[in-house]
């Protein structure tokens, strides 16, 4: 394993992570919590993974008290990322494809209640990094959102606070003013070869802003895993369920272009996804979905592969600009097409 390091926090992050909603939610098929904790504890013990992130609303808590369990006794040694912003304990919201969302506040009291709850279920004084949960704009610009993330860093509650943008690909201009405003440290984003969109230019500005990115999402629901199956059913909660049949098809005629990243290589497909987000030097993680023993083995290896060369970086800039843009386009999200959830009526 390789290291990196995140603005804020002094121990330095493996370059591969270990995201916890795999292994938390119901989304991509972990629904054994004695594995998932096996799991969690292994990619610290055998291979030196050192950061995970969790969220809050993950499991309503399930995703923290999970990962408190199975790091315990080694808390010093690790960097823990959580999130905010959902009431994790309220009805779901009007869904807006995909998942549907739960009402989120952004005041004073909210937030530091999260904060509280978080530490009590991590078992820890301090969060390392804490991430403003899906965003939008209002919340991203909000003065009482920043001077309360800077009160529970005065106070040793957090290490470093972030937006974690998303729900799903877009974000752009919400990205932008993350990393633009000199408020927040760093930002999670998507990052892959066939979600090139927006990420190319976050990445671009978070190099000249010098702010920490958190990539996910690496392997695009599985299709730069191997393990993608257009005839395969998923469960119905799982998210490969909401990705358009479309978007998945080209993505499976875009994986021809890309074989020169893995053939003839020391590389495994799932490898190269991740080692292209590696390929800047503003990423500190990358986070794929972790569900079994043997994609945790694979995917911790890669930072030992062969790093992109510079031709096969232009080579993916000038296939993507050449076509692949095109071919996989979809649309984006915003704080106006997605506005904040509210609470149901």
């Amino acid at each position: 394993m390789k290291y990196r390091k995140i603005n804020g926090v002094e121990t330095p992050v493996s370059e591969v992570g270990f995201g916890v909603w795999s292994v938390a939610t119901p989304w991509w098929g972990v629904k054994d919590e004695n594995f998932g904790r096996r799991l969690l504890r292994s990619a610290y013990e055998n291979y030196g993974i050192t950061f995970f992130d969790t969220a809050d609303v993950y499991g309503q808590g399930k995703g923290e008290t999970l990962l408190a369990e199975a790091l315990e006794g080694i808390r010093d040694r690790v960097v823990i990322a959580t999130k905010f912003g959902y009431d994790i304990y309220a009805k779901r919201g009007d869904r807006h494809g995909g998942h549907s969302e739960l009402p989120q506040y952004w005041d004073a009291d909210s937030i530091r209640k999260s904060c509280e709850e978080s530490l009590r279920r991590l078992k820890t004084d301090v969060i390392d990094v804490y991430q403003l949960h899906n965003a939008r704009m209002e919340a991203i610009q909000s003065d009482e959102v920043y001077e309360t993330l800077e009160r529970l860093k005065e106070e040793g509650k957090i290490k470093t606070y972030g937006v974690a943008l998303g729900p799903d690909i877009g974000w752009r201009d919400e990205g932008l003013e993350t990393i633009r405003a000199g408020r927040m440290q760093m930002a999670q984003i998507i990052n892959n070869l066939i979600e090139q969109d927006p990420a190319r230019e976050l990445i671009h500005a978070a190099e000249e802003e010098h702010i920490s990115l958190i990539a996910r999402v690496p392997h695009a629901s599985g299709l730069l895993d191997g393990s993608y199956d257009p005839d395969k059913h998923f469960d119905k909660t799982d998210h490969r369920n909401h990705r358009p049949v479309k978007w998945m098809q080209s993505g499976m005629q875009a994986l021809r272009d890309w074989k020169f990243l893995y053939q003839d290589t020391d590389r495994t497909i799932g490898q190269a996804a991740i080692l292209y987000s590696l390929a800047s030097s503003a990423i500190s993680s990358v986070l794929p979905n972790i569900t079994t023993e043997e994609n945790l083995k694979e995917f911790a290896q890669a930072p030992e592969k062969s790093p992109f060369t510079v031709d096969e970086l232009v080579k993916v800039k000038e296939l993507w600009e050449n076509g692949q843009r095109e071919a996989l386009k979809q649309p984006f999200s915003n704080s106006k097409s997605k506005p904040t959830p509210v609470a149901a009526k």
